[in-house]
């Protein structure tokens, strides 16, 4: 069922401010809407933002539904911003449920940790904002200051400031280089520890 503009910016609105503690707010060039199997959609598409919480989306498409607008999903030269904590994303698609806070990345993805001067890349990402832990998959790379860590699977535990790599990890710093089954990086200190099969070159 095809509902018109005026009529379901309306309906939106309202739906918006029936969500406890949260301001939803959007724009976009068009928007449309839909009813399938019971469920409420909203189709924002040219310029299109979206405002929740502490985040801020933007893409060339966005699709909102579930009860509440609890799932975002962005596609087309996605950016977001986490306010508060300094975080900006960027990715082909990006997936955010508003409930459990979790956004999912995939495509050419990239996390940008400003507070800690961190930027991390891969294929898929998954933040969990309440938790603060972010998942790497996928050809991960991940740069601070003279410090350049790879491997396919990464899990950054921001509070702690660590980061846990596995799947062919090694990390350069400078003219050194590490390799090892499983590597851990404090990237406040910048200390590097090794397990199984360790291997790697230090330059006096």
């Amino acid at each position: 069922m095809r509902i018109s503009s005026g009529f379901f910016l309306t309906g939106l609105w309202l739906l918006a401010c029936s969500a406890a503690a949260d301001t939803f707010t959007f724009r976009a060039d068009r928007m449309s809407g839909g009813r399938a199997s019971g469920q409420e959609i909203t189709v924002l598409q040219g310029n299109a933002e979206v405002h929740s919480d502490t985040i801020l989306l933007r893409a060339e498409r966005i699709e909102i539904r579930g009860d509440d607008n609890q799932f975002i999903d962005c596609s087309g030269s996605v950016w977001g911003m986490e306010e508060e904590k300094e975080i900006v994303f960027r990715a082909d698609r990006l997936r955010y449920d508003r409930t459990l806070k979790i956004a999912r990345l995939e495509g050419s993805s990239s996390l940008e940790d400003r507070r800690n001067e961190i930027i991390a890349k891969g294929r898929f990402i998954e933040y969990d904002d309440k938790a603060e832990i972010t998942v790497f998959q996928i050809s991960v790379r991940l740069f601070k200051n003279d410090m350049i860590c790879r491997s396919e699977y990464a899990v950054y535990r921001r509070p702690e400031k660590l980061l846990d790599l596995s799947g062919y990890p090694v990390v350069f710093k400078k003219d050194d280089e590490f390799r090892a089954d499983r590597i851990r990086v404090d990237l406040d200190t910048e200390d590097v520890t090794m397990e199984g099969s360790v291997s790697g070159s230090i330059k006096e």
